[in-house]
C-alpha cells in the first residue's frame, strides 16, 4: 500500500496541500492579523503596504485575514455538504443495485430526474426560499450532489451480489439488511471514497458561486464573496479577487489530485501480460 502512494506524486503533492489547508483552517484565530470582517482605516491598500500582506479590498478588510478564515468555511461546506451526498448516494444506489425489479426501476427513474434538473438553479431556488445560512447552503448542496455517488453504488452492488460470498450470506439465512451493511457495502466503498473527496471541491466551487451571487451566508467570510467584492474594482485593486481566486484553485486542485490518487491506489490496474 505505502509503495502505491509512494509512485502516485499528484497524490501525494495534493495530500501536502490539504494538510496545510486543514492547518490554516484549524489555526485560523491564530494565523490571521485580523479578525474575521474587521474593518480598518486603509482602503484598497496594494500587497506588502501598511503591514497588509495581500492588501485590503474597498471596506478596509485585510485581505490575507480574510483568506485564512475562508479556508474555515470552504472547508468545512466541502466536507459537511459532501458527507451529506455521500450517505444519501450509498444508501439510494445500495438499495437499488442489491434489490433490483422494480426497486431498482423506481429509484432509476428517481435519479434520472435529478440527473435531468439543473442542480444550481434548483440549488438557488430551495436557498432563495428557506435562506442562506450556512447549515441551508450545506444541507442543500448536500441533498442536490447525492446522484453520483448512488450510481456508483448501484454499479456495484449489482456486481458485488453475485458473488459467491454473498450468495452464501442470503441462502443461509442472513437478513437482507445485514448482507447490505456486512457485505456489499464495505466491498463497494473504495470508488465513493474517492468519488466523495473529488465531490468536496464541487461543493466548494458552488458554495462560492452561490456567495458571488450575494446568495451565501453574510454572517461568514467566503472567498466567493470576496471574489464579488473585489471585480468591481478590476484591474487597478486586482488582489482583492486575485487572491480568493487562487485560494479556490489551489484547494479545487489538492482534492482532486488526491481523489484521482484514493482512485489509481485502491482499484489499481491489472498489468497487461
Amino acid at each position: 500500500m505505502f509503495s502505491r502512494i509512494a509512485k502516485e506524486k499528484g497524490f501525494c503533492i495534493g495530500l501536502v496541500l490539504m494538510i496545510f489547508l486543514i492547518i490554516i483552517a484549524l489555526f485560523a484565530n491564530f494565523l490571521a492579523p485580523y479578525a474575521p470582517k474587521q474593518l480598518t482605516d486603509d482602503l484598497l491598500v496594494a500587497p506588502g503596504n501598511q503591514g497588509h500582506y495581500f492588501g485590503t479590498d474597498s471596506l478596509g478588510g485585510d485581505v490575507f485575514s480574510n483568506i485564512i478564515y475562508g479556508t474555515r468555511t470552504s472547508l468545512t461546506i466541502g466536507l459537511v455538504a459532501s458527507l451529506i451526498s455521500a450517505v444519501i448516494g450509498v444508501a439510494v444506489g445500495a438499495v437499488a443495485g442489491y434489490f433490483g425489479g422494480e426497486w431498482d426501476r423506481v429509484i432509476s427513474e428517481f435519479i434520472n430526474i435529478f440527473v435531468m434538473t439543473p442542480a444550481f438553479f434548483l440549488i438557488l431556488i430551495i436557498v432563495a426560499f428557506f435562506g442562506s445560512s450556512m447549515t441551508n447552503v450545506m444541507i442543500v448542496i448536500g441533498f442536490t450532489s447525492w446522484v453520483g455517488n448512488a450510481r456508483i453504488m448501484r454499479a456495484q452492488a449489482m456486481s458485488i451480489k453475485e458473488r459467491t460470498f454473498v450468495k452464501s450470506a442470503y441462502i443461509l439465512g442472513e437478513k437482507h439488511r445485514n448482507i447490505l451493511l456486512s457485505h456489499i457495502i464495505p466491498n463497494a466503498i473504495y470508488p465513493i471514497i474517492a468519488n466523495t473527496i473529488m465531490n468536496i471541491s464541487g461543493a466548494i466551487l458552488l458554495e462560492a458561486s452561490l456567495s458571488f451571487l450575494g446568495l451565501g451566508d453574510p454572517n461568514v467570510v467566503s472567498w466567493g464573496q470576496m471574489i464579488s467584492q473585489g471585480s468591481a474594482y478590476m484591474p487597478r485593486s486586482w488582489w482583492v479577487s486575485t487572491f480568493p481566486g487562487i485560494a479556490i484553485v489551489i484547494t479545487v486542485l489538492s482534492l482532486q489530485l488526491i481523489g484521482d490518487g484514493i482512485n489509481k491506489i485502491l482499484t489499481p490496474k491489472t498489468p497487461k501480460g
